[in-house]
């Protein structure tokens, strides 16, 4: 495949190696790499302490730490991160309990991090830096600093959003002091892959940092598809250690990849069809490629961020951070389509093939000020947040359709054991629709943590955003039978959908310390999601679409009590929390097509975590979920005898665990090995997930009824040859476990859990 610029024509790889090899060789790497001591930056950490517990999160919004937050809040530190060999967005959060993964409606997979959290799609609710992010890639942590995964409904820190949470991703920045790494990789089906992370001081106050990624090769147990990209970070900031600081960040990420569709479902465990044949068939190797040799996926990202920084007497800091991005992705996917012709000699069976293009342009411009402070009422003492947001976001996506010719051109099927991606393709073409959409948001917001009591034992904490948002859409579709019956089909119609209001959400929390080490607490918090919040585009029937500009937003509520403690003299988190989430007004689909907003689906359960150091070498971080779903309000069929009410979530397990520990041997092994050696390990637990029609699995003929349990077994060992160089080696899935990982709305295709497989790592640090 072609590199995306000729500037690294030599091959991604080579272009992070030739970054790599630039770095000054005098540098030496620090044992406690500072940060600026604002509290809305993350403290950049020595890898070789490993800690991977974090006391909080960087967003300037949350006043207290983790351990004082009447809130489920996960961290996810770099140093975790890289122990794990997790490379991308979805790597990281298979190590957290609640999250699961679907590949999109029928023939045509979602693109990027297709994340459900507690039971609801968060796809919409990414954010990097707590801004919104709408990439259509596969992020990758190569700028990374730490995850967040934030649970519960959010609507106060960040406006529009679902029901479960979100989740934050943190970009790297300069610090003070001079740190190098960089870290050559080989893994199965040829994957290779090359960092670099270079911060430099530059006098007293300024630094510059670099971070590179450049990667190609395939995917474990998966034939033909390919993943190739390159990408850079360069950042400066100014004024380190002093009042007034400005740090100035980039990231650009490239991505040429062959896309997979998925495998058919024929065969798996849990599939049902009521063809005899089709109901007793093998299932198809996990390998087999569906799609065709002319598939491909472009992806170019660009984001543009300035943050200042003023600190305007002690205990309060006002910042700014302003952002633009852009985003554009070109692709053509093919993937196998319902059920297969299973008749005859099984060598001879075929599935269709769904061959579909796409094509978005994301632009985003954004400007957030914040004020944070402290002052006293009387007996109160308050730690506050404000804040005014301006936010525009857009997205251009035309209608890609087949090429029709005479007699009609249809796509060559794929034989079910042994597809060809040689297989002549039909063309896919824009057909000249098209939807060109954008939501400008005006918000302002305040939290308040009011301390009383001996050593603050008590407090309370509150939050309310107010905005007003504006969405619109041009659009130009084609009408069919069911959208505009009146009309006759393939008629353009143009339209100019409107949506616009104001949301209100807050959240309450209070907070009990029995010791100053522990807290007990208990929250409440809203949230709100209006038509087009997620992609920011309307649709012109008003009566057949979940995006229909005269509907109402779907709200939420969430009530969560638990508590959490600093252990070990801090090194050690332990959180435990019941929570009950409700998400009403919600869209749902009827027989004859038509969306009421009567829907409304409930989701409680209760969440365990550890996380941190046992001792100097003994780490560990541990997650359990347990977690009822269930459809209060659903679906009716026009005569009345069908309902979907009382049936669970679709493919919403009721348990996960994950759980990883690591020990760094701190004695020689040998003459030859005589640094510390590192061992570890994770396990990671999924019950069953099921999906159900009209609250009734037996009305179900064909597809994933059922997704089995599973259990996957990871392992690391890692070894440092001297302070500056080490070697780990990260064995994914080490029992070789056949699994589902994810499963497409029909149940007809699904995405294979990744079989036994390796990545083999040389770190290196100056």
């Amino acid at each position: 495949m072609s590199s995306p610029s000729c500037l690294f024509r030599l091959s991604p790889i080579a272009a992070a190696m030739l970054a790599f090899h630039a770095m000054p060789a005098s540098a030496e790497a620090t044992a406690d790499a500072a940060a600026t001591t604002t509290l809305s930056t993350v403290k950049v950490e020595d890898s070789a302490a490993s800690d991977i517990k974090a006391d909080q999160v960087a967003s300037p919004k949350f006043t207290q730490p983790l351990v004082d937050t009447p809130q489920t809040i996960s961290v996810l530190k770099k140093e975790l991160l890289i122990q794990q060999g997790a490379l991308s967005l979805s790597d990281a959060l298979r190590q957290t309990p609640g999250i699961t993964f679907q590949q999109g409606e029928n023939g045509n997979s979602t693109s990027g991090d297709a994340v459900f959290l507690r039971g609801f799609d968060t796809q919409g609710s990414i954010f990097l830096d707590n801004i919104r992010d709408i990439s259509p890639a596969v992020r990758d942590l190569f700028n990374i600093e730490q995850v967040e995964i934030v649970k519960g409904p959010a609507g106060a820190d960040n406006g529009r959003g679902v029901a479960a949470g979100y989740i934050n991703l943190v970009s790297k920045t300069p610090f003070a002091d001079d740190l190098a790494t960089g870290s050559f990789s080989y893994g199965t089906r040829d994957r290779r892959r090359a960092t670099a992370d270079i911060n430099r001081r530059i006098g007293d106050t300024v630094a510059v940092r670099l971070n590179v990624v450049g990667q190609d090769g395939g995917v474990a147990g998966r034939d033909v598809v390919e993943r190739q990209q390159w990408g850079l970070a360069p950042s400066i900031s100014f004024g380190l250690g002093t009042p007034t600081r400005v740090t100035l960040f980039t990231q650009h990420l490239f991505q040429d990849n062959i896309p997979d569709g998925g495998v058919t479902a024929l065969g798996v465990s849990g599939y049902r069809s009521a063809n005899a044949n089709a109901a007793s068939a093998a299932a198809a190797p996990i390998s087999n490629f569906y799609g065709l040799d002319a598939d491909f996926e472009d992806i170019d990202l660009n984001v543009y961020s300035l943050r200042l920084e003023h600190d305007l007497a002690p205990g309060y800091t006002v910042s700014n951070l302003s952002r633009y991005s852009r985003t554009t992705q070109d692709r053509v996917l093919t993937a196998p389509l319902n059920a297969p012709t299973t008749n005859g000699d099984p060598s001879t069976w075929t599935v269709a093939r769904s061959r579909q293009g796409s094509y978005r342009d994301n632009d985003l411009l954004t400007n957030q000020t914040n004020l944070r402070g402290v002052f006293r009422t009387g007996v109160l003492k308050h730690e506050f947040s404000s804040g005014i947001e301006f936010i525009h976001e857009a997205q251009y996506t035309p209608t890609y359709a087949v090429t029709v010719t005479t007699p009609a051109q249809a796509q060559t099927p794929a034989n079910v054991y042994n597809p060809n991606p040689s297989d002549p393709a039909v063309t896919v073409t824009p057909n000249g629709a098209f939807s060109d959409g954008d939501t400008t948001t005006a918000a302002a917001y305040f939290f308040d943590t009011a301390k009383f009591g001996a050593h603050d034992q008590f407090q309370l904490n509150a939050g309310v955003r107010i905005e007003r948002y504006r969405t619109e859409t041009d659009l130009l579709v084609y009408s069919t039978a069911t959208t505009f019956p009146n009309l006759a089909v393939g008629t353009p119609v143009t339209a100019r959908p409107v949506n616009k209001d104001t949301l209100l959400s807050y959240k309450v929390g209070g907070v009990y310390k029995p010791l100053d080490n522990g807290s007990l607490y208990a929250a409440y918090g809203t949230s709100q999601r209006p038509p087009g919040g997620d992609n920011f585009t309307l649709s012109a029937n008003t009566v057949a679409n979940i995006n229909g500009p005269t509907l109402e937003p779907s709200e939420a509520d969430s009530v969560e009590v638990g508590s959490k403690w600093d252990l070990l003299d801090g090194r050690f988190a332990a959180n435990a929390a019941l929570f009950r989430t409700v998400s009403r007004n919600d869209l749902a689909r009827q027989v004859d097509d038509s969306i009421v907003q009567y829907g409304k689906r409930r989701v409680q359960g209760v969440e365990l975590g550890l996380v941190g150091n046992l001792t100097a070498n003994w780490q560990l971080s541990a997650g359990y979920t347990h977690q009822n779903t269930k459809v209060a309000e659903g679906v009716i069929a026009t005569d009345g005898t069908s309902t979907q009410s009382g049936a669970p979530i679709n493919f919403s397990p009721k348990d996960s665990v994950t759980v990883w520990s690591s020990y760094k041997l701190p004695v020689a092994l040998g003459a030859y090995l005589n640094g510390p050696l590192t061992l570890g390990g994770g396990v990671r637990y999924l019950s069953s997930q099921s999906r159900t029609v009209n609250n009734n699995p037996d009305s179900i003929t064909t597809g994933i009824v059922t997704v089995d349990d599973y259990v996957v077994v990871d392992a690391v060992a890692g070894y440092d040859f001297t302070p500056k160089v080490g070697l780990q080696a990260n064995v994914y899935n080490l029992l070789d476990e056949r699994y589902v990982a994810s499963v497409n709305n029909s149940g007809q295709r699904y995405s294979p859990g990744i079989p036994r497989s390796y990545l083999l790592t040389l770190n290196v640090r100056y």
